[in-house]
């Protein structure tokens, strides 16, 4: 069966996100090569691939931190290749980048406070209302609300970067690298967390080296190698790929 296909077939809805021959070059060298991927409305897609891939790239071509050089980016039937970033975030995307990009000088609280500074329109009860609910998904960030970004652990600022995104009500949550530089344990945690994100009603598109972690969290996944989709299909059948298995997974681990 053909898995984009399947994809859509499983799918509630429409495609929202439809990236179709998308092209990305840092000057004559080739990034990323006919890129054709969707994401689906309650969905977690993921892209996994070893270093240098593409997949960073990707993302950032996606929020137009990157030109394209071919190729079409459209969300929820709006085409937005050549709109700027901060048109795109108007339209509900959003990246928690793979170096988290905190300001380390301010209060989580602060921070949240930042990332939803594109909806002040709707009042302070509104961006009240919406930090309560972070901490709801993220208590343990109530419990560091006045806290310096600095003095988090690790898994704490991932947390935190994620929050700051959802604090925007983004439509489609991008994640770069999550548990990079993260212990095996915290990624666990953090994993829960993108886990229980499609609550939030975001569509997820996780970009993620860690191939296991990624598979067993996402609904549909890519394989993204040397700038090409090599190989796609729902995480189900691609954890147990031969292919996979022996390129990306190794030893079985305990489940995330």
């Amino acid at each position: 069966m053909n898995a984009l296909n399947q994809q859509a077939g499983s799918a509630k809805d429409i495609a929202e996100l439809r990236v179709e021959g998308f092209s990305v070059c840092y000057g004559l060298v080739s990034a990323l090569e006919d890129i054709n991927l969707s994401l689906h409305s309650g969905q977690i897609v993921s892209v996994i691939g070893p270093n240098g891939a593409g997949k960073s790239t990707l993302l950032n071509a996606l929020m137009g931190l990157l030109p394209a050089q071919t190729g079409s980016v459209t969300w929820r039937d709006s085409f937005v290749t050549d709109l700027s970033t901060a048109d795109r975030v108007q339209l509900g995307l959003s990246l928690v980048p793979e170096k988290r990009e905190l300001f380390a000088a301010l209060s989580v609280e602060d921070n949240l406070r930042l990332g939803g500074y594109s909806k002040l329109s709707l009042g302070r009860r509104h961006a009240q209302r919406k930090m309560d609910t972070i901490f709801q998904i993220f208590p343990r960030l109530f419990e560091r609300r006045n806290q310096l970004a600095a003095t988090l652990s690790g898994g704490e600022r991932q947390m935190l970067a994620i929050a700051r995104a959802l604090m925007s009500e983004p439509k489609l949550l991008m994640l770069d690298e999550p548990s990079l530089g993260l212990a095996p344990r915290i990624t666990k945690e953090v994993f829960k967390v993108i886990a229980s994100l499609r609550d939030t009603g975001a569509a997820i598109l996780l970009i993620e080296q860690n191939a296991r972690a990624a598979l067993q969290v996402s609904d549909f996944a890519y394989l993204l190698e040397n700038g090409r989709i090599t190989l796609h299909g729902p995480s189900s059948e691609l954890m147990n790929d031969p292919r996979i298995i022996n390129t990306y997974l190794g030893l079985p681990k305990s489940s995330l």
